[in-house]
């Protein structure tokens, strides 16, 4: 490891997983100089550098793409966009690389790397500790202010500009439309008064041009992958743990993998999943509607212990209260509604859960408010504490206080629930586990497919061979605690007067 590497390691107190791949990306690119791709011998260009790449890492079988790509398959929760701050950093001091293009797969991760990496007052801003970024922030362009660039395109020889997009933005402003019958080129593609060029010729033209994917594996579409080989980039660096494409092909470019499974076995940064049923439960005669009940309240009471637990920690250790939630998956927006009526009803915990129940699903993803509340879910003053969607939740889950997930009228319950966990495998307290079971604990409920799990965690390749499996006893979850902060005598003596 080099200075900078270790400078880098240091300054942002990376993980292990998150050292190592950014060692990897010191060892490839001391052997693979970082040069635009050859268009008039691309298959010889990409070829040199595979071999140059496979000096290093031999498992990288080919880029897949039009440029040198490597990529990165991390954990969910491990922290991706720490390492993607942590290579910009290191390609910047080592290599003088000045422009990056990060590409998010949906609107709530755009949002997210708009202030993680442009927001430097906001507390996950991912330089801070990088003393070169404190005099000359790296510049954010982005999908509102990118084709008014042309002011500052003379820029700071030590600033680094940092180009963030929403792929779909992207995809559409690259498309030709039509007006009053003629085509007009794509938005990106026309003529800026502010750059003498497009934008997309001025990002093309650039000879240091290095493009992160973030969860990668939404980037293999044609279009997409089309768009983004026209870049002609240096050198392009995949994040996501999922490294697999639309058609369920394995990644062949992969030079570093720190996967769940590896995960799960350090028992380091995510907690330890649990699949959880009554003990001895057996469905009998029981409706889907009387077993929906049954789980939801079941949910509840577990609900309601751990944040007994999550309390007692935050007061014994003197750090911040976490407010936990609970995540309902349903099958589709009928169900949804129904699921989220019976919550909120008088009947339900005598209407304790009124006003703090929120639906996610396509009837409700363009209202303002619920995407505002779903991406505060882990504030205090946030006072959500169920979840319902129906499969609307996929990449740009960053959140960490969730702890019971309750998978209802599965089809397929060992796939659902094995995709289910990772929602909830963020660590609140520095993403660390705290040594203290319950505040570590992802709770997925499973009645009447508990066997079934259990059968898919025999085959040794399941994130399910990982997890634990408990039986409660329904009365005890049910018991109602209150945390009560005892004072001395002294103290007590002192209020008094």
């Amino acid at each position: 490891m080099n200075k900078n590497c270790s400078y880098i390691n240091q300054r942002l107190s990376l993980r292990k997983p998150l050292g190592e791949a950014l060692e990897m990306v010191e060892r490839i690119t001391d052997v693979m100089p970082l040069e635009k791709p050859d268009v008039n011998d691309l298959q010889g260009f990409l070829a040199k550098k595979l071999a140059e790449v496979q000096d290093v890492c031999p498992q990288c079988k080919d880029f897949e793409r039009d440029f040198p790509s490597l990529s990165f398959s991390i954990a969910t929760g491990i922290g991706k966009t720490r390492l993607m701050a942590a290579i910009i950093t290191y390609l910047y001091l080592q290599h003088n690389v000045r422009h990056f293009f990060i590409l998010a797969p949906n609107l709530p991760i755009y949002q997210k790397l708009n202030k993680d990496f442009g927001d430097s007052s906001y507390v996950k801003y991912v330089f801070k500790g990088i003393s070169e970024f404190v005099t000359h922030q790296p510049y954010i362009v982005n999908g509102e202010n990118y084709n008014q660039q042309g002011s500052r395109l003379i820029f700071d020889e030590d600033e680094i500009e940092i180009n963030i997009f929403n792929i779909s933005k992207f995809n559409t402003d690259n498309k030709t439309t039509k007006k009053d019958g003629k085509s007009l080129a794509p938005k990106m593609k026309r003529l800026s008064e502010y750059l003498g060029q497009s934008y997309y010729e001025y990002l093309a033209g650039l000879d240091d041009l290095v493009v992160l994917m973030d969860e990668a594996h939404r980037y293999h579409a044609d279009a997409s992958k089309k768009a983004i080989n026209e870049l002609h980039p240096v050198l392009g660096l995949e994040m996501t743990a999922t490294p697999f494409d639309e058609n369920g092909k394995a990644f062949k470019n992969i030079v570093y993998e720190y996967n769940l499974a590896k995960a799960l076995d350090d028992g380091l940064y995510v907690k330890n999943p649990t699949v959880a049923s009554r003990r001895n439960f057996e469905k009998g005669n029981l409706t889907e509607e009387e077993l929906d009940i049954l789980k939801l309240e079941d949910a509840v009471s577990i609900h309601e212990q751990t944040k007994i637990h999550l309390e007692l920690y935050a007061k014994n250790n003197n750090v911040k209260m976490v407010k936990p939630f609970i995540l309902v998956i349903c099958k589709n927006i009928n169900h949804a509604q129904e699921t989220k009526e019976r919550i909120e009803s008088n009947n339900f915990f005598e209407g304790r859960y009124q006003g703090k129940v929120l639906q996610i699903d396509s009837s409700t993803k363009k209202d303002e408010e619920v995407e505002e509340l779903f991406m505060s879910l882990d504030t205090p003053d946030n006072e959500i504490e169920v979840v319902i969607h129906v499969n609307m939740l996929k990449e740009g889950w960053d959140i960490s206080n969730l702890y019971t997930i309750v998978p209802l009228r599965a089809a397929d319950a060992p796939i659902l629930v094995e995709q289910s966990i990772g929602r909830g495998l963020r660590l609140p307290y520095g993403g660390r586990r705290t040594g203290e079971p319950e505040v570590d604990k992802l709770t997925v409920i499973a009645h009447e497919n508990f066997k079934k799990v259990i059968e898919a965690a025999k085959d040794p390749n399941s994130v399910l061979n990982k997890v634990s499996f408990i039986e409660y006893d329904p009365d005890t979850t049910k018991e109602r605690v209150k945390v009560v902060t005892a004072v001395t005598q002294q103290e007590q003596k002192i209020q008094q007067q």
